[in-house]
């Protein structure tokens, strides 16, 4: 079986890249949020996407047990706390923001406009699983990181099913916070995406990835057993992205404004004086 590569030297450089570079855009993110909850109402609904997303980066190390990812932590490592034996870096917090609250706003955005259909939804997913790759492969390749585990189905060392299943963490974590939205009314009711967001991510990564995770940690593994079990996961991935996107029209919905609204009200007078 294979070790996590403790004594892996971290690279420094690229340390500063992602945490200075995300932390980065998680502030310009956070910006964001505010400007358009100010827009919509002053709502604090995107800002607390972002950091709904910040919070539940605490129980990142649960993700690495299970997928086998490690963080390099020799000497210089900028870390915040360490569980089970794996140090958690300063930018998983930013990362999670970038990586995962980033396009559910985008998507949010959307629905609420009723401009997200469901082969827009599929649209968007697919650049999320741009992003992830992007944004992962970066990361593993500047020597910050790596998953360790006898993944298979690489591209520069980033197995390419944990692409697919944040892809269906990110759309079902958007879609359940736009279905909460519209069924509460009041600031309190908006903080189970605090809740929300455990559940999605974990229902994405672990509901869906049960499969490659028991294939990858199951004892005497074999390259046969990883495949298929990451295929299975996969297809479950795509099953939960497909289900999410059954919660949107076929067709964009029209926004009805309050001119268009007093329109449709005095042409129906007029049809029953008529």
């Amino acid at each position: 079986m294979l070790t996590a590569p403790i004594h892996h030297h971290l690279d420094l450089a690229g340390q500063n890249v992602l945490t200075y570079g995300s932390w980065g855009l998680t502030l310009a993110l956070l910006v964001v949020a505010v400007h358009l909850g100010r827009k919509e109402g002053r709502t604090p609904f995107y800002l607390l996407m972002v950091l709904a997303s910040m919070v539940a980066a605490l129980a990142e190390p649960l993700y690495d047990v299970g997928f086998s990812l490690y963080f390099y932590s020799t000497h210089g490592m900028q870390t915040t706390f360490t569980a089970f034996g794996i140090p958690q870096p300063v930018w998983a917090y930013s990362g999670y923001a970038v990586l995962y609250a980033a396009p559910a706003i985008y998507i949010c955005r959307k629905i609420q406009q009723g401009e997200m259909t469901k082969r827009g939804l599929l649209a968007v997913a697919g650049v999320e699983f741009l992003m992830s790759c992007a944004f992962e492969m970066i990361g593993i390749n500047i020597g910050t990181y790596t998953y360790w585990g006898p993944h298979v189905f690489r591209i520069f060392d980033y197995p390419l099913v944990i692409a697919v299943l944040e892809t269906a963490q990110v759309v079902c974590f958007a879609v359940a916070a736009a279905q909460l939205r519209r069924r509460v009314s009041s600031t309190t009711g908006l903080l189970a995406l605090f809740v929300i967001f455990p559940i999605t991510f974990f229902m994405g990564n672990f509901g869906a990835g049960a499969a490659v995770i028991i294939g990858i940690h199951v004892q005497h593994t074999t390259q046969l057993i990883v495949t298929l079990t990451t295929l299975v996961s996969i297809g479950c991935a795509a099953v939960l992205i497909r289900l999410a996107a059954s919660f949107l029209p076929a067709a964009a919905e029209p926004v009805q404004t309050a001119e268009s609204a007093a329109a449709g009200a005095l042409y129906g007078r007029v049809k029953t004086a008529a």
